[in-house]
């Protein structure tokens, strides 16, 4: 089972912690924060980027193919009612040639990624309220 458990710092300001590693997240000026650090919405974008590099990089590994200079850019455009990301788009940069064969490979390869298929397939999301109860005082 995968876990991350996120405290808040203040403001708008929160950690995540997964494992043994730390990362912050913060909202621009303009929404209350300092803009120290990416935003949730970035965060995904992330996630899917470097899932998508990692599944790519798997893919030239097995087959002896240049790994060098290998770049993922991945663009959101957000949407409202519900407030969400509407559209996803993921670019794969390679810097050496690559043949029909493999380019196909390679996209597919991209394709099997395990946060762009969570994206496809969304996943039943549960959410639970724990709140602790102070003690009745009667007067």
């Amino acid at each position: 089972m995968l876990e991350v458990i996120v405290n808040h710092l203040g403001a708008v300001q929160f950690e995540a912690k997964a494992r043994n590693h730390t990362i912050y997240c913060d909202q621009p000026v303009e929404s209350g924060g300092f803009d120290e650090s990416m935003t949730p919405p970035e965060f995904l974008l992330a996630a899917l980027g470097t899932c998508a590099g990692y599944y790519a990089v798997e893919y030239l590994r097995a087959r002896k193919l240049p790994t060098e200079g290998l770049r993922v850019r991945t663009t959101g455009e957000k949407v409202i009612n519900p407030a969400r990301i509407g559209e996803m788009h993921i670019q794969i940069d390679y810097p050496s040639h690559l043949d029909d064969h493999h380019c196909e490979g390679l996209l597919r390869a991209v394709h099997n990624c395990l946060i762009h298929n969570t994206l496809l397939y969304p996943p039943k999301i549960e959410v639970e309220l724990h709140v602790e109860s102070a003690p009745l005082v009667e007067a």
